[in-house]
């Protein structure tokens, strides 16, 4: 069995930066699609960004795209999504998630899910 472990949340002031990890255990995962969704109070989850199992494919939610980044080094069974200038409305916990050979949005796709990460932003 899978478990993703997720790392790199904290507090920050809008504009600046962190970077999140998710590091797999149970068995290697370079043929799963890997993505990062978010949750805020009271707001439904949203897709953030994902990177197909062979990296050539990456999506971004449009209040993301040109400030954060997805990446994977697969040797380390690891995944990071690399937020720039972030804005309080970035605030949410936020879940990595691997879905076998397949890159979607709904978060239905997903096959293992981390326990989530706080990110908050303040102004």
């Amino acid at each position: 069995q899978v478990q993703l472990v997720e790392s790199g949340g904290g507090l920050v002031q809008a504009g600046g930066s962190l970077r999140l990890s998710c590091a797999a255990s149970g068995r290697t995962l370079s043929s799963y699609a890997m993505s990062w969704f978010r949750q805020a109070p009271g707001k439904e989850r949203e897709f953030v960004a994902g990177i197909s199992w062979s990296g050539s494919t990456e999506l971004f939610a449009d209040s993301v795209k040109g400030r954060f980044t997805i990446s994977r080094d697969n040797a380390k069974n690891t995944v990071y999504l690399q937020m720039n200038n972030l804005k309080p409305e970035d605030t949410a916990v936020y879940y990595c998630a691997a879905a076998y050979r397949r890159l979607g949005v709904s978060g239905r796709e997903y096959d293992y899910w981390g326990q989530g990460t706080q990110v908050t932003v303040s102004s």
